[in-house]
């Protein structure tokens, strides 16, 4: 079967570090892999971007169509996605902009990219900006060099510790920004905006996988060597049910564009808090010491194997 005209960019792209001939030679091309919002399945486009200082910026245009794009449909459902830029690949957070900044945002676009105003011109659904934040900032060292399974566990709640902090320091400020309102009427924004919504989202998703990971993978692997740690397995899978319940109280409350109860997802966030702080608390004093000596990447088996003759000397 031939390849699509995506594809094509793609293959050209991915050979050539990221440089594309014809049509797109000289403009700024980037790939953005999303994960569907219904089939789960990975899904690469190729799509010019705009820089803004030190912001990477997309413009859901779809050529001026009457529907948003897929990929923007996807981001909304996975706030992650892997962005490959030349020879650069990581992953980012995809905040789509709202209100003034929206619009102060797409000027600049059309000022860089005039094709965006024609677009618009052409739809009556506003365009939406959105704006691509490293998920690992750079100069984000985590709890140091990872050597060991416990460093990488380490680094892990780090991360969420953080996240978390985060999401719940913008939440803050949004109901502070409605408590200094003044004058009549309703505050500006009643619902949370869509950077908490996608924040807390990815937060929420990497939760998930971290403690399916640990149910299915690490705990296991621990407990063979340590049959006497039952209870303190035990403990932590119950923990792990209690924190998947908040978990999807919060995701939820996030299944809109907005987030529409505010007040109820200030309580819940602080539930979760409260919880997930306690759990990794008790998972760091239970079981990562023993994690220590535990190499991070796991060795391959062949180079882990002994070599011929190898085991004298050893205890």
């Amino acid at each position: 079967m031939p390849m699509s005209f995506n594809e094509t960019i793609i293959e050209e792209f991915r050979a050539n570090e990221g440089k594309i001939g014809g049509p797109f030679e000289g403009g700024d091309l980037l790939l953005l892999t999303t994960t569907g919002a219904k089939s789960g399945t990975e899904r690469t486009t190729p799509l010019g971007y705009i820089r803004h200082g030190e912001l990477l910026l997309l413009v859901g245009s779809n050529l001026g169509a009457p529907n948003h794009p897929a990929w923007y449909h996807n981001l909304l459902a996975h706030p992650v996605v892997r962005v490959e830029i030349g020879t650069r690949t990581f992953q980012a957070l995809a905040v789509p902009a709202e209100g003034a900044r929206r619009d102060e945002l797409f000027a600049h676009a059309v000022r860089s990219a005039p094709g965006y105003g024609d677009y618009q011109d052409r739809t009556t659904r506003l365009l939406p900006v959105v704006v691509l934040e490293r998920a690992e900032p750079d100069g984000w060292a985590g709890p140091g060099e990872v050597r060991t399974l416990a460093d990488k566990v380490m680094e892990v709640h780090t991360w969420l510790r953080g996240q978390l902090r985060q999401v719940a320091a913008e939440t803050e400020a949004h109901f502070a920004e409605r408590a200094a309102h003044q004058g009549p009427g309703e505050p500006p924004v009643p619902g949370l905006g869509l950077q908490i919504r996608q924040r807390c989202l990815a937060f929420c998703q990497a939760l998930e996988f971290h403690h399916t990971s640990e149910d299915g993978h690490l705990f296991p692997g621990i407990a063979r060597h340590h049959p006497h740690l039952g209870d303190t397995f035990a403990r932590l899978e119950d923990e792990h049910r209690t924190v998947a319940r908040i978990q999807t109280a919060l995701v939820d409350l996030l299944a809109g564009i907005g987030i529409a109860e505010p007040k109820r997802f200030r309580v819940e966030l602080a539930a979760m808090a409260a919880e997930l702080n306690a759990h990794l608390d008790y998972e760091e004093e239970a079981i990562v010491p023993l994690l220590a000596e535990v190499p991070w990447p796991p060795v391959p088996p062949a180079e882990a194997a002994e070599p011929a003759g190898g085991g004298a000397g050893r205890a």
